[in-house]
């Protein structure tokens, strides 16, 4: 069994030694921590208007594919329904957006807080649904989806895990081996693996990834994307110092196997304090020069990789 590995960097930093290490530096290159705003955020955002999506949640997912950007998102207007839709927008900039004429692409569950990969010529997608459990959904072209049910998660010894929601999943592939990241309740990120998307096993059943110490995120924490950048994985995920979950931030942390993290000194990379949720579920986009990092809870909200001299 893995035991799970995780510090905050620079608890074995000595003291006085500039924050901005060679370690760190290393560890957290510049690209994909410092960012700035776009000027005229945000750059999609509900309707506001008397439509399914006149308000969007949670963390939507961006990605780019043969120079379009693609976005899917959860709409709600509960004037309507109670239910979580799926939205799909598209873009030639990754600023301007355009919805989809169809949408909702998807509208037979509640399906929010979704996360996209593509993989092989089909679309994978997973979300939470009903209760925050998370659920399955495959596309041939991202527009039209199919629900293949609820994720089946084990314990390391093949037990059910424990009852209650699991959700904010994230999904890695490498190697033929797929990778389920999950949070319960927002407490901690557990891991699981699969090797054919119907059967999850935990790696271990203790988190990989656990709340604070710090306390802008010792109240509760959720993965939002894996990506993997010179030979190591980063994991952006979102946290909240707040026990009612007003506020929340954006933050990474890095790995050498996707079990043991380091979290970054510097965290939050996002943050403001008087918002409520529009600066978290960060996700970062390559766009052939860079990463851009968007945050997609109640607006999207995009921001540029801000060099040392910027």
């Amino acid at each position: 069994m893995f035991m799970a590995g995780m510090r905050s960097y620079g608890q074995d930093k000595i003291a006085g030694d500039n924050p901005k290490s060679n370690e760190e530096a290393a560890l957290f290159p510049s690209e994909l921590v410092n960012f700035r705003p776009y000027a005229t955020n945000p750059v999609f955002a509900g309707t506001g208007t008397d439509t399914w999506d006149r308000n969007i949640r949670e963390r939507g997912y961006i990605i780019l594919e043969n120079g379009i950007y693609k976005m899917w998102y959860t709409g709600y207007n509960y004037d309507i329904e109670k239910t979580m839709h799926l939205g799909y927008a598209t873009s030639e900039d990754g600023i301007s957006w355009a919805r989809y004429p169809g949408n909702p692409v998807f509208n037979g569950y509640w399906t929010e807080d979704v996360h996209v990969v593509k993989h092989k010529g089909k679309y994978f997608m997973v979300a939470e649904g009903v209760d925050d459990i998370a659920h399955l959904l495959t596309s041939d072209d991202g527009i039209h989806w199919i629900r293949e049910g609820d994720l089946d998660i084990r314990k390391v010894n093949g037990e059910p895990i424990s009852s209650g929601p699991y959700g904010t999943p994230v999904l890695w592939i490498e190697d033929e081996k797929w990778y389920l990241f999950y949070e319960r309740n927002d407490m901690a990120v557990w891991l699981a693996e699969s090797t054919d998307t119907r059967v999850w096993t935990n790696v271990q059943d203790d988190p990989v990834i656990e709340r604070g110490p710090d306390a802008h995120e010792k109240e509760g924490i959720a993965l939002n994307q894996i990506i993997k950048y010179k030979g190591k994985y980063y994991g952006y995920y979102h946290g909240t110092p707040d026990e009612d979950w007003t506020r929340w931030n954006s933050n990474v942390a890095v790995s050498e196997d996707l079990i043991h993290w380091t979290k970054y000194d510097n965290n939050p990379i996002i943050d403001v304090d008087d918002v409520h949720d529009n600066y978290s579920s960060p996700i970062l986009v390559w766009d052939g020069n860079g990463y851009r990092l968007y945050t997609m809870h109640g607006e999207v909200r995009l921001y540029f990789y801000k060099d040392k001299d910027q």
